[in-house]
């Protein structure tokens, strides 16, 4: 029978630090527009989850959409790096 005991110290090697890195803060800070305008998006949603939407949640909805597609537009356009 073959013993895992010798891979135990290749699997734990390198310990987590459990921060985020630098560059990742970075694109984070980057991406923050987005993930924003999804929050606001994800939010209207919810709202008309249990019950039949009006005009006025419609709206929000589709002013939701519009936020999360010009966030998108906006990074896709960026240069790499550049916080919008």
């Amino acid at each position: 029978m073959k013993s895992i005991a010798a891979l135990k110290a290749v699997v734990t090697a390198t310990p987590f630090d459990d921060e985020p890195s630098g560059a990742e803060l970075d694109a984070i800070e980057w991406e923050m527009p987005l993930i924003l305008a999804e929050v606001e998006l994800l939010d209207a949603q919810i709202m008309i989850l249990d019950r039949a939407p009006s005009e006025v949640d419609e709206r929000r909805v589709r002013r939701a959409r519009r936020r999360v597609l010009a966030a998108r537009r906006e990074l896709a356009n960026a240069p790499v790096g550049e916080v919008a």
